[in-house]
């Protein structure tokens, strides 16, 4: 492979593509009466959003030139397009010089339509002919009869920079996989759609799982490529050896902003993850699927609505905007959750009337989604003792990746204690986050 690595430094050092400053368009000029117009106030000037290239883009802008001449095999799903929407794996295809032999999907498979939690199937893909091998269910990491015959694997999939999102998860095995075969592994980059905030618990010992393999917070603000080198430097997979690991940078992006900032057109890459609104709201609510409360699955709003049949959605709006929290509005809602195939099968309440709030953020800037859940479950629990609960004591523990929201929620903990709790390991996370920054904020 070392053909492979020579080929690729040599591009990295010649190629102007491979920078990552930011290039925010400049501001237009006010005019020739700017002037006059100021001594009457500030004129309001529209922000421009940022022209971003994912990684994918600037791999192409490059020929796909590492590439040429090797057999590869993919992790991917529906998200992995380029600016004018053509997918990584009809681009392979097409190009007659690289050979691409295996497609591996993660959950919600590779056209990104399949139920959370469900196996995934393999396959052959209709429009390629090369087979797809699922990497969720009882299989996580790539065998070696699924590796046979792969030159280097690449990783393009738009992650929401949440822990519990298990796209990450499948990129640890990817590394396992690489450092196992001896196979290089090259990830195209995407930004991290809620930026460089930190926020939520750092996962305990012993609860690593699929739905939380590293020990990072909840929000842990980095891009996936970013991650990648974190989970390498940092030994977050005990067994992992020796990688060689090459991130293919986005091309102006700054890695404190947000997905809205750009010109990037938002791709779903769930079901339930439909805007990026609620890429802003699922940090905190994601861990109600823990709780006796709708998280909006079961509608057209998910990580938006939540419910109980048992809420009074004025007296709940009340009380969340009462907390001093900043960057979102609520208002009430009712809604009945339906059975949604694909998206939310059996919802919490199916059926059933709810109240609740619709939850809006208003600033991704000062919206804190964590908190914001942590006051949501000490309100709730505070004005409904009696219907307030867990769905089980598994379910929230996984989520949280740890006993300790459910047993000071329980023990009647206020917010701001509970919030205080993991300050100093989300400070010691800060600093070591910060050493694996590829992109200015």
């Amino acid at each position: 492979m070392k053909s492979l690595v020579n080929l690729f430094l040599m591009v990295l050092a010649v190629s102007s593509l491979w920078t990552c400053a930011s290039t925010t368009p400049s501001q237009s000029e006010l005019g020739p009466h700017s002037e006059q117009v100021k001594e009457f106030g500030d004129v309001e000037v529209i922000q421009e959003v940022m022209m971003v290239s994912t990684g994918l883009d600037v791999l192409e802008k490059m020929g796909f030139e590492p590439l040429l001449g090797h057999n590869v095999g993919v992790i991917t799903n529906h998200t992995a397009v380029n600016k004018t929407g053509n997918h990584l794996v009809d681009l392979l295809h097409a190009n007659s010089e690289v050979n691409l032999i295996a497609i591996f999907a993660p959950e919600h498979g590779l056209r990104g339509t399949e139920q959370g939690g469900d196996d995934i199937p393999g396959g052959i893909d209709p429009k390629t002919g090369v087979p797809i091998y699922s990497l969720y269910g009882a299989q996580h990491e790539p065998t070696a009869e699924m590796m046979e015959g792969i030159d280097v694997l690449i990783y393009d999939i738009q992650d929401v920079g949440t822990r519990f999102y298990t796209y990450i998860s499948t990129m640890g095995y990817v590394l396992e996989a690489g450092s196992k075969f001896d196979i290089p592994v090259m990830i195209l980059d995407r930004p991290n759609p809620i930026g460089r905030k930190v926020d939520g618990n750092v996962l305990d010992d012993g609860y690593e799982s699929f739905v939380g393999r590293y020990k990072i917070p909840i929000q842990y603000g980095l891009t996936i490529g970013e991650l990648a080198r974190m989970v390498i430097g940092e030994k977050m997979i005990p067994a992992l050896g020796e990688v060689e690991l090459h991130v293919v940078e986005c091309e102006g992006w700054k890695g404190d902003s947000f997905w809205a900032d750009t010109d990037l057109t938002w791709i779903p890459p769930s079901p339930n993850m439909k805007n990026t609104n609620e890429t802003l709201t699922y940090p905190g609510l994601c861990l109600l699927e823990g709780v006796r409360i709708n998280e909006g699955r079961g509608t057209i709003f998910p990580f938006e609505y939540i419910g109980t049949p048992y809420m009074d959605g004025t007296l709940m709006a009340r009380e969340l905007l009462a907390t001093g929290l900043k960057g979102f509005t609520v208002e009430p809602v009712t809604y009945t959750p339906v059975d949604m195939p694909g998206a939310a099968i059996n919802p919490i309440f199916e059926g059933e009337l709810v109240n609740g709030v619709n939850i809006t953020v208003t600033d991704p800037h000062e919206f804190d989604a964590v908190d914001f859940l942590i006051h949501l479950l000490v309100i709730t629990k505070s004005q409904y003792p009696e219907d307030f609960g867990w769905r089980s004591s598994r379910g929230p523990d996984r989520l949280w990746g740890g006993p300790a929201l459910r047993e000071m929620v329980d023990a009647g903990k206020s917010a701001n204690e509970i919030i205080q709790s993991y300050q100093d390991e989300l400070e010691a996370f800060k600093n070591i986050q910060s050493k694996y920054f590829i992109y200015d904020n």
